[in-house]
């Protein structure tokens, strides 16, 4: 056994027609050697990165795993990807499993508010790029969108077509998207329409049912909406369902470009997914080469995508 494992390792002194005879045998079974097991052997981690996410359902997020393997397949890494469906614990059960298997570094979109054993993973030499969400407790690697920017967007391109009373539909509170998105909105609002912008917001809505929900109770207000912002792609098919088929439904801008959403004819607010992923994998390999530079934070510009959804300018000031 310990010739084969030199002939397989490729180490010295085996004779030739020994090695010869050794690898022939290999390839009649279709033998293999264990990289992992090797690396493992030799205390090394392994050539993977891991991703986790929210919802694996949401396109947005298989488009951040896509940029980022493309940005990992040339050093030889590859990415294995988990979801956290949003949920804390489930998100530290992940960092653990990820980490026991010996990963390189990790990719977050994260659920979760208390960082802590995602920093002692850190401390100990794991390092971990921030995707989408940046954290608020510790001072590290992050990816994310210009979130209030693209809602100050989408609120500005509405009010130029006369909306005055205009909705949100968001999602969870506890989301830093969610809260920037909301600071851009109520940015704008607050300064062209004053007070009462307020009661047509709804937050909490993380899923397609919550948001039809959410966007039905708009428009049962006495005074409904006449233009309603959703905070991402998942929000915005909710309330796509609501909308469909009325005659006087309001003017409508989404945050995310989705599928099928040019044939829809849905205004939204555009990014690159796959840019994101790809920005934190390069950073992530930066960190495994041994940079140890100050945290650096990415901001990736978002631009609005106008379409017939956002329908002609309005002709009476609400």
């Amino acid at each position: 056994m310990k010739t084969v494992s030199r002939v397989v390792n490729g180490e010295r002194y085996v004779a030739a027609d020994t090695a010869a005879r050794v690898l022939a045998a290999a390839a009649e079974l279709g033998f293999r050697p264990n990289a992992l097991a090797r690396e493992f052997r030799a205390g090394a981690r392994s050539a993977t990165v891991g991703l986790i996410t929210g919802d694996v359902a949401n396109p947005f997020y298989s488009r951040i795993a896509r940029g980022a393997e493309h940005a990992l397949r040339q050093p030889g890494y590859s990415l294995l990807s988990a979801s956290n469906d949003e949920e804390p614990e489930r998100e530290r059960t992940l960092v653990t499993q990820l980490v026991d298997r010996r990963v390189s570094g990790l990719l977050v979109v994260s659920a979760d508010d208390d960082h802590g054993p995602l920093e002692d993973e850190r401390r100990r030499g794991t390092p971990v790029v921030f995707l989408d969400r940046a954290p608020t407790d510790v001072d590290a690697d992050t990816v994310v969108l210009d979130n209030a920017d693209g809602m100050r967007q989408a609120v500005h391109h509405l009010l130029e077509r006369g909306h005055r009373r205009i909705g949100l539909v968001g999602d969870l509170s506890r989301l830093s998207t969610h809260r920037e998105r909301i600071d851009g909105f109520s940015e704008v609002m607050r300064s062209a329409v004053g007070g009462d912008w307020e009661r047509f917001v709804r937050s909490g809505s993380h899923d397609v049912r919550a948001a039809a929900e959410a966007t039905a109770s708009l428009l049962a207000e006495p005074e409904p909406p006449t233009a309603i912002v959703t905070t991402n792609n998942r929000i915005t098919t909710g309330a796509l369902g609501v909308l469909a088929g009325r005659t006087e439904a309001p003017a409508l801008v989404g945050f995310d470009d989705f599928d099928l959403a040019d044939v829809l004819g849905v205004t939204v607010v555009a990014h690159d997914p796959d840019e994101m992923g790809r920005v934190g994998a390069e950073e992530l390999l930066a960190r495994i080469a041994g940079d140890d530079a100050p945290a650096r934070h990415h901001v990736l510009p978002v631009h609005l995508v106008v379409r017939r959804s956002s329908g002609a300018p309005v002709t009476t000031a609400y």
